[in-house]
């Protein structure tokens, strides 16, 4: 970790630094964080984008997908030139122009039980950008194992939820809220039900801020709590949430 910030990063961070909350510390905080972020689509876009601009010194991608022409009206982060283009490699690029400093870590893969261990292992915390169940579950179970913070969140159509998960600190994990995985054939998937676009910048934009004060120990965490946001009423609730004492995953 460095000592201080150069002339340089003094200017970019400047309305960081005037913070008392965050100030130059917090900033060297930020600069030595590796943060692992899953899926670099909707929602990872704006994480990825907001957590670059904001100094996370290591960012690490995993997806395995490639830019589609239908991604393109909620992945900001790409672009048309982009179609076909891995979309580590395109969001990478696109983090370059962000932010140089950024050490950028693409894993072109699909995230699964073999490989969830050695991707997590590397990071101090886990953003979960996946659009399926399968995922999320499993980014849960390896965070869980690893004692790692995982901050989740989820959309379809004009509504989205958002939650931070640390059971070995406090609070329930993510299958003490959700302990079965809905039926795949009445899950609603955004390609049949479709997606408002600016929904995922809205709770995209919301992980990073979560991710950024877990970092930083930052206000109050969202750990044991779900917030839920409807866009067609332009509303958010918070509620709270508990361990589920027979979790066979965090038990309780």
């Amino acid at each position: 970790m460095q000592d201080e910030l150069d002339d340089a990063q003094l200017e970019r961070y400047a309305r960081h630094v005037i913070l008392d909350e965050v100030g130059e510390e917090g900033q060297l905080k930020l600069l030595s964080a590796r943060v692992l972020v899953v899926g670099a689509g909707g929602l990872g876009a704006p994480i990825l984008m907001y957590l670059a601009a904001a100094g996370v010194g290591t960012l690490g991608i995993v997806d395995h997908d490639t830019v589609d022409l239908s991604n393109l009206q909620r992945q900001v982060i790409h672009s048309t030139d982009d179609i076909g283009v891995p979309k580590v490699r395109s969001a990478a690029e696109r983090i370059e122009l962000i932010n140089p400093d950024i050490e950028v870590i693409e894993h072109r893969t699909r995230l699964g039980p073999d490989n969830a261990e050695s991707l997590f292992a590397d990071y101090d915390l886990i953003v979960d950008g996946s659009d399926n169940f399968s995922a999320r579950y499993l980014s849960n179970e390896t965070c869980v194992k690893l004692k790692k913070p995982l901050v989740s969140a989820a959309v379809v159509r004009f509504e989205g939820q958002l939650s931070t998960f640390k059971p070995h600190v406090d609070g329930p994990c993510y299958r003490c809220l959700f302990p079965e995985p809905p039926d795949a054939d009445i899950v609603p998937r955004c390609d049949t039900v479709g997606i408002f676009g600016a929904i995922t910048g809205v709770m995209g934009s919301l992980q990073a801020t979560e991710v950024l004060k877990e970092i930083l120990g930052l206000g109050t965490s969202m750990a044991g709590h779900l917030l839920l946001f409807d866009a067609l009423d332009q509303t958010f609730r918070k509620i709270k949430t508990a361990k589920d004492p027979d979790c066979p995953i965090c038990g309780g």
